[in-house]
């Protein structure tokens, strides 16, 4: 069976949004509304912010419009991968905030730690495993960065196992694995759209009210902000604004987001035979260590989500329903697939979509206010922002001041990666080629032993350099 085959049945739809046990979707807002506070937004970065406005202060008044439905966004569409980190990696937090990265480190395993008790106490259901990650090398220029990885994390007082080929094939066999490093204790994999969902019913029960299939489109300033909707408006204090890359009500926001499409594949669920044939015992989520890469991990019923890869730009910041679906990546991806597991065989894939990922010039989020500090906002975590939203949210709350005392700082806000902005993207039609460039750049670099090029090492120079 050749690679085209396995994509024969595959339904062009996020497998977690297609289970059956979605909820309905809520209500949308009718008249007016007033609250305390407004978020705009109903993926995790709107709904965390909801939850710890609540657990901050239980009396305010708390609303969330969200212009679809819960999670059906990128919250709904992603891996899973639950990450600690809170700077998109290691690598990427030492080149930009090295004299933080401690604290840094310290936040984000606190924060994932937080999550994992929140699911506890709200009793949400959303297949959260504390895996780890397992870091795999696939060509021999990867392996050192491996060991350095290691090393940097090891002087933070991390302790990740440096795997070599026989070792990193007892935890998955594949032919390809040169070597691997097992993050154990910083990411956890997770049901996306169940962590949504499970978010969204626990605002609830603290009588925070969502509305769904309520765009906000117009956002007005006076002695409060009022936002619009298309059958009604609300009225609140202060505003929370979670929502992504989606065109902002904030003009500022549209210098440094891009929208990049990620793709993903799922399998049919794994025969026992097929699971022993890769082992995987430790369930762990996977990433290869190309500029250009692959991650993926088990879900709940052993089939195998396969993504990654391409990351696809389109000229103006386009975002529409039907670029989500790109046959071309979708073959790509079941190509590279089997290359890596060539022991499946006859394994068909059972879904196959995309998603648009917020993306910024540092990949990772950045935060500010508007409105004389009435409104904070959170953006550009660059397909890590599974654990890294709640997070943001505290910032946001933070800025709003939700809970604290007139004009008290707290360890986040002081952070100069709080504080800091990442540098703008440049206007269309600059944008656009700057992006494509850079991809091909990246490619090129993989082809020829991670050797980065001028343009590479140009934006390596200038803190815009990136792998993916």
């Amino acid at each position: 069976m050749n690679a085209l085959t396995s994509l024969a049945e595959a339904e062009p739809a996020p497998y977690w949004l297609q289970d059956p046990a979605r909820p309905e979707a809520g209500a949308a807002l009718v008249g007016r509304e007033t609250c305390d506070l407004a978020v705009v937004g109903g993926g995790y970065t709107g709904l965390w912010a909801a939850l710890r406005a609540k657990e901050r202060d239980p009396s305010l008044d708390v609303v969330v419009l969200e212009a679809d439905r819960i999670g059906a966004a990128a919250s709904g569409r992603n891996g899973g991968f639950c990450a600690a980190s809170l700077t998109h990696g290691l690598g990427n937090g030492m080149e930009r905030w090295p004299e933080e990265m401690a604290e840094l480190e310290r936040l984000g395993h606190e924060n994932l730690r937080d999550i994992g008790a929140t699911l506890t106490r709200y009793g949400i259901d959303a297949e959260w495993e504390l895996t780890g990650e397992l870091n795999v090398a696939t060509q021999e220029w990867q392996i050192p960065g491996l060991a350095e990885d290691a090393e940097a994390a090891s002087a933070l007082g991390r302790a990740p196992i440096l795997l070599d080929a026989a070792e990193v094939r007892k935890e998955v066999d594949s032919p390809t694995y040169l070597g691997g490093l097992w993050d154990r204790d910083g990411v956890a994999m997770v049901n996306p759209a169940k962590l949504a969902w499970g978010l969204a019913d626990a605002c609830r029960s603290l009588g925070v009210r969502i509305y769904e299939n309520t765009r906000v489109t117009g956002l007005h300033s006076g002695s409060r902000l009022r936002l619009s909707t298309p059958y009604g408006a609300v009225v609140a204090g202060k505003v929370a604004l979670g929502t992504g890359v989606f065109p902002p009500l904030l003009k500022r926001l549209r210098h440094f987001l891009v929208p990049v499409y990620d793709y993903a594949l799922v399998s049919e669920p794994l025969s026992k035979e097929q699971r022993e044939a890769i082992g995987w015992t430790h369930r762990q989520g996977l990433g290869d260590s190309a500029n250009q890469f692959h991650y993926y991990r088990l879900t709940a019923d052993d089939r195998i989500l396969w993504g990654g890869y391409d990351a696809i730009y389109h000229f103006g910041n386009e975002i529409h329903a039907e670029l989500e679906r790109r046959p071309a990546t979708f073959a790509t991806l079941a190509e590279h697939f089997f290359t890596t597991f060539p022991q499946l065989e006859g394994l068909r894939f059972s879904h196959a979509w995309g998603g648009v990922i917020d993306t910024c010039s540092r990949f990772c989020a950045f935060f500010g206010t508007a409105h004389g500090g009435r409104l904070a906002y959170a953006a550009g975590y660059t397909g890590l922002g599974v654990g890294a939203t709640r997070f943001g949210a505290d910032v946001m709350l933070d800025r709003l001041g939700v809970g604290l005392a007139p004009g008290e700082e707290t360890e986040r806000t002081r952070l100069r990666m709080v504080r800091s902005k990442p540098v703008p993207f440049p206007p269309e039609p600059l944008r656009y080629g700057v992006i494509e460039l850079t991809r091909r750049e990246i490619a090129r670099a993989d082809r020829n032993g991670g050797r980065r090029g001028l343009w590479l090492r140009t934006l390596d120079r200038f803190g815009l350099g990136f792998d993916s």
